[in-house]
């Protein structure tokens, strides 16, 4: 049912002249069955291909090449993620897709560099050293071999190629070391620049996504390089929104997810996130003294009032951390009851977030019931994902695109299977054929 040009797969259209390349219809389905049987590497493809009698039966006894089945696979990084997408639209027609609510979370996935290339500022001159002490260990066996006649002990050929790798290896190094130096990351990872240190997998990705909450289908995902969620609540709501084709979305995650401006901006798009407001912990007098939640803020005043009734006045507002500070008279402090229990400093100071209330309503839709919910719906993707689908959830493909065209293909395989489920195969396909 897909239209594989408008999706943009490579050779959907044929060339007038010339021999016609493998149907991509092909290739997709090879990569389909594949991840469904836990097959991804394009060589055991190519093996599958030649001896596996469901492979045959698929694909007509046709056989690509290793060669032919990795390229689509790297080439096609957008269209693989259309296809994806276009399963979704057939599984909402057919109702298995409800489109109420979703719940997003995110997941990491180690990615093929190992945590060897990961470099950090304080790694930089050490290497180096070594390196150099190398280099120069390389340097003193040409110089003896100079000094030596003809028949020389050691193959200058492969001594010089040895330099050579390590002189390289010393640039790249230098170059890494001028970036750190920079401020601009704390950390490179040398053999795979796009991936990032993520807790628990060394280099790796952060997987994020958008669960159907009735059929446990992933609506929309995106994988990315930052190893928080803290700003993914609002381009993820968005994403869902654009693939649903809804006006109106509840949107279920956790605290990490917790971000004032992005709630309210959702709200202004009859977008609901219901997430725990992620507070800062009351440090405060080793949190004896009294916290934030004892003022009340009043609107009209745009002030904030402490428990003896006092008014406490902005300050200032300090965008980075999106907050406003408001700070009471250093009088009124003095002469207040309440002082030794208040602060120990000569006056009170409370911040509030510019988006407080967008944050307020947002804390209480996240209901012990609804944050259920979210776990029985997000959770269950991600293990099918990492031991179902992946075997083993390590990527095959370097850098953000090739990780990206990789998880394309695997989201698709578990839409497959849950639609599968509930649907039952033969009218699933009845349904394709109508």
């Amino acid at each position: 049912m897909l239209d594989l040009a408008e999706l943009g797969l490579a050779h959907a259209l044929l060339g007038r002249t010339g021999r016609p390349p493998h149907d991509p219809a092909d290739l997709l389905k090879l990569y389909l069955y594949g991840y469904l049987n836990q097959v991804r590497s394009s060589r055991r493809l190519e093996r599958e291909c030649q001896r596996n009698v469901e492979l045959m039966w698929l694909l007509g006894r046709l056989a690509p090449e290793h060669k032919t089945i990795a390229n689509f696979r790297r080439h096609n990084g957008l269209a693989l993620q259309r296809a994806g997408a276009g399963l979704v639209r057939f599984c909402q027609q057919t109702g298995v897709v409800k489109g109420h609510w979703v719940a997003v979370d995110g997941s990491k996935f180690q990615a093929v560099a190992s945590g060897k290339a990961v470099v950090r500022a304080a790694d930089v001159e050490p290497k180096l050293a070594r390196l150099e002490e190398r280099i120069a260990h390389y340097l003193a066996q040409l110089d003896a071999a100079d000094s030596l006649e003809s028949d020389s002990p050691i193959d200058r050929s492969k001594v010089q190629q040895a330099l050579e790798q390590l002189r390289q290896r010393r640039e790249v190094l230098v170059e890494t070391g001028r970036e750190l130096a920079a401020g601009k990351r704390t950390h490179l990872v040398t053999s795979e620049p796009d991936a990032r240190v993520m807790r628990g997998v060394g280099p790796g990705y952060n997987l994020q996504t958008v669960v159907d909450g009735h059929s446990a289908m992933i609506v929309t995902h995106a994988l990315i390089n930052e190893a928080t969620d803290n700003r993914q609540l609002q381009p993820m709501a968005e994403a869902a929104a654009q693939a649903l084709q809804v006006q109106t979305l509840d949107v279920l995650a956790d605290a990490g997810y917790s971000n004032g401006a992005q709630a309210a901006a959702l709200e202004a798009q009859a977008l609901f996130a219901h997430v725990p407001a992620n507070r800062a912990v009351n440090t405060q007098g080793d949190g004896t003294l009294l916290p934030r939640t004892a003022f009340t803020y009043d609107p009209r005043a745009d002030a904030m009032t402490c428990p003896e009734g006092k008014a406490l006045t902005r300050k200032q507002v300090v965008r980075r951390d999106h907050a406003v500070i408001y700070q009471a008279r250093e009088q009124d402090c003095q002469s207040c009851p309440l002082k030794p229990g208040c602060t120990n400093k000569k006056r009170r100071l409370v911040t509030r977030h510019l988006h407080e209330d967008a944050l307020q309503r947002m804390s209480q839709r996240a209901t012990p019931e609804a944050m259920r919910k979210r776990r029985c719906t997000v959770e269950h993707p991600f293990a099918g994902l990492k031991y179902r689908i992946f075997g083993h959830p390590r990527l095959l493909m370097r850098g953000l695109a090739g990780a990206a065209a990789e998880m394309a293909i695997a989201t698709t395989v578990w839409n497959l299977k849950r639609a599968m489920a509930m649907l039952g195969a033969q009218e699933m396909a009845w349904k394709l054929a109508v």
